[in-house]
């Protein structure tokens, strides 16, 4: 580069140092932007994924490169993090799509989440797959014995959602589990920022055992002892081995105050599908039934029939993702119900009713 080419860089680097046009510069590039749909939508990916980003380098402390990337996959990975499997992500449509936050459930991670998140997707929808805090941690023990877990969970997702809404008024909320439950209760406390619910296994009533054991004065501190120096390190790589008591009290009290809101006479009224097995016993399907008398508009309530003996994790599993998930058996109680996961054979008509209902309810 000859000295008079340095010279001109310096003095055009000098000039854009000015306030007035730098602020002209802005404003061509508005201008460019709005004449480009194509430039404008990128720019809008690109905002959500700077946002997603910033939001997990606080959450987790640090971020990198996830090592396996894909066209149209954002995701955020950490060293803290047991694997880049269970890493939050997003799956990028245009900037007009409207946007579905997925969330995963208790002990597992938005990898759990990834199957439905790809219907959601051939639909034509941006989804966001969160990572709970507690969630998908090489070290999780602290955080799942936190007082404040629940609220964690709450104002996370607040904060996830805040982030959609910058990019669109059309936010659907969906979740497997707690995910659900946490979907239902951002609803009732925010009804205006949502356009639709989606429920897969929702947890909104838990087994009448640990029901009536969140009961019992000073149940907490019995958990967390209980729970002792928590492992996360199992025969799934895609989640711990075992739920915490303690997280599972906290979801309990989080189910308690949809229920109180209710009884108080909150509706729903937004569109909802539920996809749900009868055999389910960590989650009883008479939660979702007795939310759905609570709904004042279409829903669609996919029910599995218990013939199927379908566990209460696999009804998010296709083919696909059993082969992805890793699991090890020879580390497994192979005697333990549902101790083995299994893709529910109901998968792809669930699927089907999935997309009639965002494709028709939701428009």
């Amino acid at each position: 580069m000859h000295l008079s080419d340095r010279a001109a860089i310096v003095a055009a680097l000098l000039i854009f140092r000015s306030e007035p046009l730098k602020s002209l510069f802005n404003h061509i590039c508005i201008l460019v932007a709005l004449s480009f749909p194509a430039l404008a939508a990128g720019q809008s990916q690109f905002a959500l994924q700077q946002g997603f980003t910033a939001l997990y380098e606080k959450e987790l402390g640090s971020t990198q490169k996830c090592l396996d990337a894909s066209a149209n996959r954002f995701a955020v990975c950490s060293a803290v993090l047991r694997g880049d499997t269970n890493a939050p992500f997003i799956l990028l449509q245009s900037a007009e799509s409207p946007i579905v936050v997925l969330t995963h459930g208790l002990s597992d991670s938005p990898f759990f989440v990834s199957a439905i998140a790809a219907e959601l997707y051939a639909s034509g929808y941006t989804v966001i797959a969160p990572l709970l805090p507690g969630h998908g941690l090489k070290d999780a023990g602290d955080v799942m014995a936190d007082e404040q877990l629940a609220e964690r969970w709450q104002a996370h997702l607040a904060d996830v959602i805040a982030l959609a809404l910058e990019s669109t008024d059309k936010v659907i909320l969906g979740g497997f589990s707690t995910g659900g439950a946490l979907s239902v209760d951002y609803y009732l406390n925010h009804p205006d920022n949502v356009k639709g619910i989606l429920l897969f296994s929702g947890a909104l009533a838990l087994n009448g055992n640990v029901e009536s054991l969140s009961k019992i004065w000073g149940i907490k501190t019995l958990a967390k002892w209980l729970d002792g120096d928590y492992q996360t390190d199992g025969p799934n790589p895609q989640k711990y081995p075992k739920v915490a008591s303690f997280a599972g009290l906290e979801l309990m009290e989080l189910i308690r105050g949809i229920r109180e809101q209710l009884d108080d006479g909150a509706r729903i009224e937004v569109p909802v599908f539920v996809a749900h097995s009868q055999a389910d016993q960590t989650t009883p399907i008479e939660g979702v039934e007795n939310l759905l008398t609570y709904v004042d508009a279409d829903n669609t309530f996919y029910v599995i029939d218990e013939e199927y003996q379908l566990c209460h994790a696999d009804l998010v599993v296709n083919r696909l993702l059993l082969e992805k998930m890793q699991f090890d058996k020879s580390r497994a109680d192979l005697g333990e119900t549902c101790g083995i996961p299994q893709v529910n054979p109901q998968f792809f008509p669930m699927a089907r009713a999935l997309r009639g209902f965002v494709e028709f309810a939701l428009q």
